[in-house]
């Protein structure tokens, strides 16, 4: 992990830090934001852990009198506002910048939805995104008027999840214990829940917003709040969470809600840098991040945004205080649309998925403008408090990328509107901004006090070999994906290279190189090696099964998952082993202590030397003691036993 100075930050400690501010500056003069070593950045979401997913936003928090006074516009360089304000650009970006660095109208051509998911509830969301919209000059976006709708995971207005009210919250929040945890982690989703609605407010200054709110952020109840998203009749759904694809499978990813044909569906790639270096969990670090690992979404990196009285001035990839995540998928086969890049070979996946496919503003020194009424979001500016914050995270990127598309018109006729993206730019390269500067590679150097890298490009690449995939480059790369918006070319589903992306809802049209894929991606086998292997003449065997220092770490938290049992072994040939877990139980009518089946078995093509592997599934493991069995094809079986809790 980075060294670098952390400030751990409760909300109460949030307020008192921000609480007092230094008279403004004259105005007039074009003044620069202010050094980040001003600020420092706080994560509003508690950190990922099995089963539950972590919402990617980042609030920047001022340090000193000459940051809390608001006086330099933050993000970009233009004139000092004559008193601090979002409108003056005080607080971040506003929607006028977004659409002029970025080249965007403010209109779809026809109506169109956008549904955010998260998780709790955010009991001021409605008067918060009206709050912003007066206050930067946006249509109105009520339920009144028919442009906003909150639900519940399964698309009921009653009941919503915790917390009712803003009072309830607040009481939460004096509390201690469970009670404490559990009113700040909602508090966080609801910093999150502001900066989705506002961001795609902000982009799509027309476009009806979804809110759909899980019970909380368990995958199972996140999964069924965006099912609830697809059947509002939203074109494009954005997802502003995740955690480490190691407890998801092909087949389940299949048959999951975020395999969606027919909908623009964008989730964020993470805010740990490349497979998470900077994570401050184990349990996700060297993982890329899922949802935005799925090959039928559109992942969305992290940038760096520069910018001159609206211009755009250039992007690199974000690593500072946090960094872009992304990398190579263990889990999932690159789609053929993405392999079809001309830079394919240097990106260092082979045939496995990389994250992401674009990119947007992240970095939370260059973050957007926020309201929201919590406590988590309270300044005193002069004599008196307000409620703007300046968020960042790749939670930004990604409704801020669901509104591009929505702009555009949505899907149109493709099945997965990736592919419309990677055929629009292919079909004309200036269609997006190339990123070519920077890396979400891993630094053990403290980040300078501008807020970037201590580390030079060559020393972030070592993580992934130089390739691209964690090092910018012309053309397609890891970090920021085929670039950033610049106009609607690349999004438009009847654009230049819509006839090349074909398709339609069902998969079908296009080229054979890029028509949408309709089973799960599978794995190619291991190619065998180029020595031919005795078959014959050697005893198979199976030795050396033990669970890996990773699944030892994930299987002493609470209520770990199947998914989290990985394991390494060696085989002496080429054959198919089959991984099976069986809980020690005695089932009804029986007095013996039996093996009883937990999920489903895998299968692994082993090829001769150290293999490795997982379980899929995201079953619950209870307390109890658990058997491993390898089964190979030739040779005897291998055990292993161990204890959950």
């Amino acid at each position: 992990m980075r060294a670098r100075a952390k400030h751990i930050l409760t909300i109460p400690a949030i307020a008192l830090l921000i609480s007092c501010a230094a008279a403004p500056a004259a105005s007039g003069e074009q003044v620069a934001p202010l050094p980040a070593s001003d600020y420092t950045v706080h994560k509003e979401c508690a950190t990922a852990v099995p089963g539950r997913a972590g919402c990617l936003s980042l609030a920047l928090v001022a340090l000193t009198p000459a940051a809390k006074a608001h006086t330099h516009p933050l993000g970009i360089v233009r004139s000092r506002p004559a008193a601090p304000s979002a409108g003056a650009g005080s607080f971040g970006l506003r929607p006028q910048d977004v659409h002029s660095v970025y080249s965007l109208p403010t209109s779809p051509p026809q109506p169109q939805t956008v549904a955010i998911v998260d998780a709790y509830n955010d009991p001021t969301a409605e008067s918060d995104l009206d709050q912003y919209s007066k206050e930067l000059g946006l249509p109105g976006c009520t339920a009144a008027s028919g442009c906003f709708r909150k639900v519940n995971e399964h698309g009921e207005t009653s009941p919503l999840p915790y917390p009712s009210s803003l009072a309830e919250l607040e009481a939460g929040l004096a509390g201690s214990g469970a009670e404490r945890g559990e009113a700040e982690e909602a508090a966080g989703w609801g910093v999150e829940i502001s900066l989705d609605m506002e961001a795609v407010h902000a982009t799509c200054e027309t476009c009806h917003i979804v809110l759909v709110e899980a019970d909380d952020p368990s995958f199972v109840n996140l999964e069924t709040a965006e099912r609830t998203a697809d059947a509002s009749g939203a074109g494009e759904i954005s997802n502003s969470f995740g955690g480490p694809e190691i407890e998801e499978s092909p087949e389940e990813e299949l048959a999951s809600a975020f395999n969606d044909p027919g909908t623009v569906v964008t989730a964020s790639a993470g805010d740990a840098g490349y497979l998470a270096w900077d994570a401050e969990s184990f349990y996700e670090q060297g993982y890329a991040e899922f949802p935005a690992s799925s090959p039928h979404v559109v992942a969305v990196g992290g940038t760096r945004l520069s910018a001159t009285s609206g211009s755009w001035a250039g992007e690199s990839v974000w690593n500072g205080d946090g960094a872009g995540g992304g990398g190579c998928s263990v889990v999932f086969e690159a789609q053929p649309w993405q392999r079809a890049v001309s830079d394919w070979s240097s990106v260092g996946c082979s045939s496995d998925r990389a994250v992401a496919d674009i990119s947007a503003d992240a970095d939370p020194y260059t973050g957007l403008a926020v309201f929201d009424s919590s406590p988590a979001c309270r300044w005193r500016v002069e004599a008196h408090y307000v409620h703007w914050c300046t968020i960042g995270g790749t939670s930004l990127a990604s409704p801020l990328i669901a509104g591009v598309f929505a702009l555009a018109g949505g899907a149109g006729s493709a099945a997965y509107p990736a592919q419309s993206l990677y055929a629009n730019t292919r079909a004309d390269p200036g269609a997006l901004h190339d990123v070519v500067s920077g890396s979400n590679g891993e630094c053990a150097t403290p980040y300078s006090e501008t807020g970037l890298s201590g580390c030079s490009v060559t020393e972030e690449g070592a993580s992934c070999s130089q390739h691209l995939v964690c090092v910018a480059g012309t053309g397609y790369d890891g970090p920021t994906g085929l670039g950033t918006p610049n106009g609607l070319a690349a999004f438009d589903p009847n654009g230049s290279g819509a006839g090349e992306a074909g398709g339609n809802s069902n998969g079908t049209g296009g080229s054979e190189q890029q028509s949408p894929i309709q089973q799960a991606p599978v794995r190619p086998a291991p190619a065998p090696p180029t020595t031919t292997v005795p078959l014959v003449a050697v005893s198979p065997q199976l030795a050396g099964l033990a669970l890996t220092v990773k699944a030892l770490v994930a299987l002493n938290r609470a209520r770990p998952r199947m998914a989290a049992v990985a394991f390494g072994f060696s085989t002496n040939v080429i054959q198919t082993v089959r991984a099976s877990l069986s809980r020690r139980a005695r089932p009804r009518h029986h007095h013996h202590l039996r093996w009883a089946p937990v999920g489903q078995a895998s299968t692994i093509l082993a090829i001769p030397g150290r293999n490795s592997g997982h379980l899929g599934g995201r079953s619950v493991l209870r307390h109890g003691t658990y058997r491993l069995l390898l089964t190979p094809a030739h040779g005897a079986a291998r055990a292993i036993e161990f204890k959950i809790g």
